[in-house]
């Protein structure tokens, strides 16, 4: 029988932070999905709790995006969820609210998503309620927000050559793209559905600069040089550095994401 949900954790040597993310997972109460974790060749013992327990898919990868890619193409689930290690849903309700999100507005290729609390900053990070070229150019939910029609990472899985940025490019790919053709429908909920870690490879100093570059080889795949040249006028005029800034500081942070709030609403 399909699952409606597969969640898939993708791990290498995560300890205690796996057990604490299944934990998670296992507590929702909408209990029509199956969990794939896809373990990289882990070495510390942390897989052992699950063995007979879950679906384990153990074997190399070049990367956290094509270890991704591996866990999508083993999933049956209908919708595609990735849990990293060391992040949770935010409560116990968030497959019931986005299954009922789903029902209420199907869609025939979808994307569904909502916002994340940032464990780092202490903050809830909304995403953009409404998806258009310069909201994909500036600022889309990251994958801990979505929830993914299963085809659609079939048909556009992630690069594997971006290190950092490769999961932008893909909702960019479904965005301009679409599905063999067809458009791709983006449905926002005020779904609070990540209790985010933050802080990891794709935070630290030098891959912030990667990410800017791949930010860069994302968009000019998908958007004309007219599109981009404006796009950055417009961030810059708007001190989109500055806001970023701001938006990562601990103290600044809570009033940065209410005024964003508003903004969206």
């Amino acid at each position: 029988m399909t699952p409606f949900f597969s969640i898939l954790v993708v791990c290498l040597n995560a300890g205690s932070k796996l057990e604490q993310t299944i934990t998670s997972i296992q507590a929702q109460d909408f209990t029509d999905y199956e969990i794939i974790v896809k373990d990289g060749g882990s070495t510390d013992g942390s897989l052992d709790f699950l063995k007979g327990q879950l679906r384990i898919l153990q074997q190399k990868d070049s990367g956290i995006y094509d270890a991704m890619n591996q866990a999508a193409e083993a999933a049956r689930g209908r919708y595609v969820y990735f849990l990293n290690c060391g992040d949770f849903f935010a409560e116990r309700d968030v497959l019931s609210k986005i299954h009922s999100l789903i029902l209420e507005k199907p869609a025939k290729h979808g994307i569904y998503y909502g916002n994340i609390f940032e464990r780092l900053t202490g903050q809830c990070v909304p995403s953009n309620p409404s998806m258009d070229a310069f909201g994909c150019y500036r600022n889309v939910p990251c994958h801990q927000a979505c929830f993914y029609q299963r085809e659609l990472l079939l048909e556009h899985p992630f690069d594997s050559g971006l290190t950092v940025r490769a999961d932008y490019e893909q909702f960019l790919a479904c965005f301009f793209a679409g599905y063999r053709g067809e458009k791709v429908t983006f449905t926002y909920g005020e779904i609070l559905v990540c209790n985010y870690e933050g802080g990891g490879f794709s935070e630290t100093r030098e891959n912030r600069k990667r990410s800017e570059r791949e930010h860069r080889i994302a968009a000019e795949r998908y958007m004309s040089k007219g599109q981009i040249r404006k796009y950055r006028f417009l961030l810059a005029v708007t001190l989109a550095p500055l806001r970023t800034w701001i938006s990562h500081n601990e103290k600044t942070a809570g009033i940065y994401n209410a005024i964003k709030k508003r903004i969206y609403r």
